[in-house]
């Protein structure tokens, strides 16, 4: 440590949400069980008001503070936008759910906004011990957020699951931590950097423990073969705590791996280039061929977040700066599609409950065309109809694999695009040919409306000048940023 006291301006986000998720918490136990409702717009409120905090906090420059460990540059702000717009979502369509379960709790949101620090932290983290301090923050909310429902089996059994596998990977990140810092002497990513670019050649020690972080940050964002708990914890999961896991630790995970591969191991991309297009190859192969003999819709979506995330690895595994900006529209953009496809999930109740069979859409078009319309828009979005935001996603990472070399890898990219379509295009057609089921219940609240219009509408043929347009300009910006 050279004594300096740190800036505290480059942090001053992650310390407004931290001190709000502390007031909100005590507000919550004075107020008692029916604050929930209040807390969670509060917690929308904190989540507008840091995003406003952070844009007027960056200065524009690459910054670092905490002795090196914390970095604030374009592409942490780029993904932390998107991380406090997946959490205010998924906070806006939880409200009627939580409340007909009767698990409306203020510990909710409150988690919900630790678990985003967790996340800032390690979009951040520019030190292998500020990249565990986030990972775990993250981790630990999102182990009881799993297990909320406590009077459900299943959503019990999601947390443990997720506890005791998320604990495993922890310990192989650790290990391949241990590794790195014994052979290389440092955890700070701009030593590793000008130590492994200045060795003859990489020490297998450094290697073997690079692949060992890999395998932990792998599991977060649920890449084959470490995608054992997606399945059985989606389902089991609260369906807005579902929403939620989709969609900003996903986000949060693959900007850290890009931070770490792209940050501390630039000269090692030949060894940890290998490693990215295997997972990607198996979680575009395990995500389209598993998801077609699934009838319960949560675990559909779960291989199909497996599958999304083997595409986004295409742009990681080209290794160049188009390859990030590439991949950072398409996280971009599957945000939008699966908190829609949830949010349009959330609508499916009924006078007994929420019902979660693919089979209870039949007929939906007869019964509510608005929303039918909606759901086959974001159905059409995640298989890459052309024209439709999620095409436009797949179209810049496949296009840089090809630029790259890596064809074969695109290749497979499209191949499993065209077999994944047809478990889209199955509930697209339940939904309008065959004949109508029970119908669903009319009031599933103002924010699950809200979210269902703004992202069928992001996500239809105006998406290119509605969404892709600026952010491939988004895009480029944050991935400018990181040195390559």
């Amino acid at each position: 440590m050279n004594g300096e006291l740190p800036n505290l301006t480059l942090v001053l986000p992650e310390i407004f949400l931290a001190v709000s998720a502390m007031l909100l918490l005590l507000f919550g136990v004075f107020q008692g069980e029916k604050s929930a409702e209040r807390v969670s717009n509060l917690s929308v409120m904190v989540l507008i008001a840091t995003a406003v905090l952070m844009l007027n906090s960056f200065g524009g420059e690459r910054d670092v503070t905490f002795n090196g460990m914390f970095i604030t540059d374009a592409f942490a702000v780029f993904v932390k936008m998107m991380v406090l717009a997946a959490s205010a979502i998924a906070l806006l369509i939880s409200g009627k759910f939580l409340r007909d379960h009767k698990i409306a709790r203020f510990e909710f949101p409150v988690l919900v906004l630790l678990a985003t620090l967790g996340m800032f932290v390690m979009i951040s983290a520019n030190n292998l011990m500020s990249l565990y301090i986030g990972l775990e923050l993250q981790s630990l909310s999102l182990y009881v957020l799993a297990s909320m429902n406590r009077d459900r089996t299943r959503s019990s059994e999601a947390g443990l699951k997720y506890f005791v596998l998320g604990a495993l990977s922890s310990g192989m990140l650790l290990y391949g931590v241990s590794m790195i810092y014994g052979f290389a002497g440092t955890t700070d990513f701009d030593l590793l950097q000008k130590t492994l670019r200045g060795a003859e050649g990489p020490h297998i020690g450094i290697v073997v423990g690079m692949v060992f972080l890999m395998v932990g940050l792998a599991f977060k964002v649920s890449a084959v073969p470490f995608h054992m708990w997606t399945p059985d914890v989606y389902e089991g999961s609260p369906t807005p705590v579902t929403a939620f896991f989709a969609a900003a630790p996903k986000v949060a995970a693959l900007a850290l791996m890009v931070r770490v591969l792209v940050g501390a191991f630039p000269g090692l991309i030949a060894e940890w280039q290998q490693v990215i297009i295997f997972i990607s190859v198996a979680s575009m192969l395990v995500g389209a061929f598993i998801a077609l003999v699934q009838t319960n819709i949560k675990r559909l979506m779960a291989y199909s977040s497996i599958g999304h995330v083997g595409f986004a690895l295409v742009g990681l595994a080209t290794g160049t700066q188009a390859g990030i900006e590439a991949l950072l529209i398409y996280i971009a953009i599957y945000i939008t599609m699966t908190l829609g496809t949830f949010a349009a999930i959330l609508t499916m109740r009924r006078g007994e409950g929420y019902v979660e069979n693919i089979d209870d859409l039949a007929g939906l078009s007869t019964n509510n065309l608005p929303m039918a319309v909606a759901i086959a828009i974001f159905m059409f979005s995640l298989a890459g109809i052309p024209m439709l935001a999620g095409f436009w996603g797949k179209w810049y990472v496949f296009l840089e694999a090809v630029n790259v070399g890596l064809w074969p890898l695109a290749l497979i990219g499209l191949i499993t695009s065209v077999v994944s379509a047809y478990y889209y295009l199955r509930i697209i057609k339940i939904m309008f040919f065959d004949d109508a089921a029970e119908v669903f219940d009319g009031n599933h609240g103002r924010g699950v409306s809200l979210v269902v219009g703004v992202t069928a509408i992001v996500n239809s043929p105006v998406s290119y000048f509605l969404l892709i347009a600026p952010l491939v300009t988004a895009a480029h910006w944050a991935a400018s940023s990181l040195l390559f």
